[in-house]
């Protein structure tokens, strides 16, 4: 169903007779929409567009960009392994030098990563931009947790083909924070408070502290993350979340990948109770039926690979940031990236239910691994059998953080 190492992603053909159905629903909605704004940039023949990416090995996304020809400008990274002799990002890259011609391809790392993931399309028919966490791979796609964001209109479309063109111009760092694309900018949505800002920025015009800033000192009610990397990364967005999840008065959940014991797909949970647990992925696995019992790996690597924060979401002041930025010093000032601050609570409230969604399909393998260290059958609580009998939902009115879950989603 999924190649065994990215390297071999553009050559790879699934060979399950079912693999179209499978992939579709591992792909689900995110998937459905990024494709959806290639084949729209595709149908409107005088549609010009623009592609920054990171990870390139999708055979269904590559194959779109030939199709566009010259009416395709194209940056892929070249850092790391993206960059050596029989890399996908390499074959990509010289397929679309013969499609869209040489002019049209550049390879790019800045002062680190060229980490964007960025689709514009721009033409008579269609306006319109997809951005986010979600790189344009198998793992990306089909794997891991991600997020995508497709944005329509003028103004906001025309902000992604600036940046492109403002990378384009320039390959390093002190280049690119020179420019008006590293500064927050209103994506002129109706009836959405949205803007988007790219890095990397200069220290003048840094975005880290700035959010780190808003998280500690401006956030009342809940604080709700999905970041990759986190615990990995020191800094202020890290000394933030830590001091807001000190504070008793705020409700927090978060998750972040992180090494544990050698493991390195292992997953940090923050639980209702206030303790971090280490949970892996394979923990459900000893006594599940297939297909349950394997969880896909797809070419190595993390699965957790979300960047986002849903601030107050129960508040009018409801908002989340996200993007391809990895809330850290190189995602501000070394890599090529895209952030988004959305001020909007039915938005908000979107990022939250992923959030509860990922952190409950976790919780549940900790419980799992608690109930086995103490040999105790994990089981359902029945209902109270006497007026006397404590009833297994007290303490939802008796502890303070229960009371607050309870409070908050009631």
């Amino acid at each position: 169903m999924l190649p065994a190492k990215s390297k071999d992603g553009l050559n790879f053909r699934a060979t399950n007779p079912q693999a179209s159905q499978a992939l579709a629903w591992m792909g689900f909605e995110a998937r459905e929409a990024i494709l959806d704004v290639l084949d729209k940039g595709l149908a409107d023949s005088q549609a010009q567009v623009r592609v920054v990416a990171y990870d390139l090995n999708l055979p269904e996304v590559v194959s779109r960009l030939e199709k566009l020809g010259s009416r395709l400008k194209i940056i892929i990274d070249n850092s790391g392994d993206h960059g050596k002799k029989g890399s996908p990002e390499n074959e990509a890259a010289k397929r679309l030098m013969e499609s869209a011609g040489t002019q049209n391809v550049k390879r790019q790392h800045m002062a680190d990563l060229q980490h964007n993931k960025f689709i514009a399309v721009h033409g008579p028919n269609q306006q319109l931009a997809v951005c986010g966490s979600t790189n344009f791979s198998w793992r990306a796609f089909f794997v891991q947790n991600n997020n995508a964001v497709v944005v329509q209109g003028k103004t906001a479309v025309q902000l992604f083909l600036t940046a492109f063109d403002n990378y384009w111009a320039n390959d390093t760092a002190a280049g690119f924070g020179k420019t008006a694309s590293v500064n927050w900018t209103s994506l002129g949505l109706t009836g959405i408070d949205a803007n988007v800002a790219f890095s990397p920025h200069s220290k003048a015009n840094a975005l880290l502290q700035v959010v780190a800033d808003d998280l500690e000192r401006s956030t009342t009610s809940s604080l709700f993350y999905s970041l990759a990397f986190l615990y990995q990364t020191p800094g202020a967005i890290k000394k933030a979340i830590i001091k807001v999840t000190k504070n008793k008065n705020l409700f927090v959940y978060g998750i972040s990948d992180r090494k544990v014991g050698g493991i390195t797909s292992g997953i940090t949970l923050q639980l209702p109770d206030g303790n971090l647990a280490p949970v892996y992925p394979a923990a459900l696995s000893k006594n599940l039926p297939e297909p349950f019992k394997s969880e896909p790996t797809g070419g190595g690597g993390i699965r957790m690979h979300h960047k986002f924060l849903v601030i107050d979401f129960d508040k009018p002041t409801a908002r989340v940031y996200l993007g391809s930025y990895n809330f850290s010093s190189p995602a501000d000032v070394k890599n090529g990236e895209n952030l988004l601050l959305i001020r909007n609570r039915r938005i908000a409230v979107s990022y939250l239910v992923e959030a509860l969604s990922m952190f409950d399909h976790y919780h549940f393998r900790v419980i799992q691994q608690k109930a086995k260290k103490s040999k105790k059958k994990l089981e359902l609580a029945n209902p109270p059998r006497s007026p006397d009998e404590k009833a297994w939902w007290a303490e939802d009115y008796t502890d303070a953080r229960k009371i607050r879950d309870r409070e908050l989603f009631a």
